[in-house]
């Protein structure tokens, strides 16, 4: 198969994997001698050998969840669930509750964002499993100023504002209800591939959020939830003794036999894309990322789904051959969002036509990412991950 190539602007040779569909919109990524990038190898070196579904899977899943039932002797939950209503939550919350026999508190950030068919998938799988669910609803007016300075920036992450509030809210309640296990859907089955960080920045990142909202803000941020990442992966991590797991990673996990499931069962419906369940992030993935700076990732999510056998590159790359909207449903959502942020579609134009930026110009802790991903690495903590 030969490596397909084209000429990028400033004279760049454009290379797509042989073996996935990732390409050289990444800038970071490289490919050995039979074309196949190292996203892919990392995944055959790496992930692939260290990733259980088996019965190793099964027993570690076993002792993970006495583990999470003992700790939780004596109170109304055991565990945390955050749910999105997108595929990956929605379905580790049946599986904990129906095949786990975990007493989850699922809870919800409602950031103003919410699809309809996010709002009924919750509603339904609540209902269908009696689960109790907490929304947490951030503060509509300064969500909107800070989602507003991240567009005048021109950073390609402006969905930074609805992953921190979502993450920072998630150890708040596992901190407030004394739970020592957050489960979240994250997983090597349809995300052993990542975004890469030019194109995502770590989203929990305070000093880059504080920074940005500094230089493009008009209120304080009094209500809105902020974390650091000493203060989740130390702080809590070993002092508090709360612990992120990921049981997804331990059974047979494939996207559509899971949908297929909770349609089935509960009414669920599907999305569009992943991650669509929020009318921004559909905006910001769908749009934003792809007319703006050229990133589209799906060619991430379907490389994954390739990588684990859910998905032929063939498949992938017909459908990339389409882009990722259509101009009837974004000039609809274009309109949308301009005016649930309270400006003119010419502004925001504006803001789509201004200089592009990277998470680069602002501060960060990136330094300190960079180092614990390494050490990570080093134990095993981590097998993948962005770089």
């Amino acid at each position: 198969m030969k490596i397909s190539k084209q000429r990028m602007a400033g004279g760049q040779q454009h290379q797509i994997c042989n073996n996935c569909v990732m390409d050289t919109t990444d800038s970071k990524i490289f490919f050995d001698d039979k074309g196949v990038c190292d996203h892919c190898n990392t995944f055959y070196r790496k992930i692939r050998p260290n990733w259980h579904t088996d019965e190793r899977g099964k027993q570690e899943l076993d002792l993970l969840v006495t583990a999470i039932k003992k700790k939780g002797i004596g109170k109304d939950f055991d565990c945390i669930i955050g749910m999105s209503g997108g595929i990956d939550s929605s379905y580790l919350t049946y599986i904990a509750k129906e095949k786990l026999g975990l007493r989850p508190l699922v809870f919800h950030v409602d950031a103003g964002w919410n699809s309809q068919e996010a709002v009924n998938n919750i509603e339904k799988l609540i209902d269908g499993l009696g689960l109790d669910l907490y929304t947490e609803v951030i503060d509509w007016e300064e969500m909107r100023d800070l989602q507003l300075a991240f567009f005048k920036s021109g950073v390609p992450h402006i969905d930074t504002p609805q992953d921190h509030a979502f993450f920072a809210m998630m150890y708040r309640f596992a901190e407030m209800y004394k739970v020592k296990y957050i489960l979240t859907g994250a997983n090597y089955s349809t995300e052993c591939i990542r975004n890469p960080i030019e194109w995502m920045y770590y989203q929990s990142d305070s000093i880059q959020l504080s920074d940005i909202h500094r230089k493009f803000g008009a209120r304080p941020l009094v209500n809105f939830p902020l974390t650091t990442i000493l203060r989740h992966k130390v702080y809590l991590r070993y002092l508090k003794g709360i612990q992120v797991v990921t049981p997804l990673n331990y059974i047979p996990y494939r996207k559509t036999e899971a949908m297929t499931l909770l349609a089935e069962k509960y009414g669920w419906q599907a999305y569009p894309q992943k991650h669509f369940e929020s009318r921004f992030t559909k905006f910001y993935e769908g749009f934003w990322l792809y007319k703006k700076f050229g990133y589209d990732t799906r060619k991430v999510q379907y490389s994954s789904l390739i990588l684990t056998g859910q998905m032929t590159r063939e498949e992938a790359l017909e459908r990339l051959a389409k882009p990722p909207y259509e101009e009837e449903t974004i000039r609809q959502e274009f309109e949308y969002v301009a005016t649930k942020l309270g400006i003119t579609v010419g502004e925001l134009q504006g803001y789509m036509d201004a200089p592009n930026k990277s998470y680069r110009d602002y501060r960060s802790q990136e330094a300190i990412y960079l180092v614990g991903a390494r050490v990570m690495r080093l134990f095993g903590l981590t097998l993948g991950g962005k770089r």
